[in-house]
């Protein structure tokens, strides 16, 4: 029988799975990884609560209007939206299914791909999206922005983008 501390050798070299040992994180880098967990966590908790407070929508859906604002013509391929808003195509549908209802989007087939289809941000939808932008912007602000300094803001854009980038790029290989 195995005391905790051998199993815990073991495991840690890779032998009792027959894999090749683990780079364990440092203090520094546990501390690091499970502060951003925490962080993004609770920022994206913080935001999807506002908006429901003050649109009754939640964060997920902002982000759908948002990028339709931001497309021409107010329209994106449905591939497309769930690869801007980092959704799977099911959960994107289901999510313009209710926003559908809302009046905010409209689902368009496709007229050269019959298994393709386009959400197009309708003119109340806008409305909406332009009545809560300025709330969700200043809640940003308030929770990221404004507890950073200039060279925070900094840094934390560009290991935002080195993450981004590899976890991008490894995605498509």
């Amino acid at each position: 029988m195995y005391s905790m501390d051998s199993l815990r050798i073991q495991l840690s070299l890779g032998y009792a799975c027959g894999v090749a040992p683990s780079r364990w994180l440092t203090d520094a880098e546990q501390r690091t990884w499970r502060a951003f967990l925490e962080a993004t966590h609770r920022l994206n908790e913080q935001l999807d609560r506002e908006l429901w407070q003050q649109a009754g929508m939640p964060l997920a859906y902002y982000q759908i209007l948002a990028m339709l604002s931001e497309a021409p013509d107010r329209t994106l391929r449905m591939s497309d939206l769930a690869h801007r808003t980092w959704s799977s195509r099911s959960r994107l549908s289901h999510a313009v299914d209710r926003l559908e209802e809302n009046g905010w989007v409209q689902r368009v087939r496709c007229p050269t791909d019959k298994r393709g289809s386009f959400a197009v941000l309708t003119d109340a939808g806008y409305a909406v999206l332009a009545d809560v932008a300025p709330t969700h912007v200043d809640s940003v602000r308030r929770h990221l922005f404004d507890q950073l300094t200039p060279d925070q803001v900094e840094a934390l854009r560009e290991v935002s983008e080195v993450v981004a980038t590899q976890l991008s790029t490894a995605q498509e290989e």
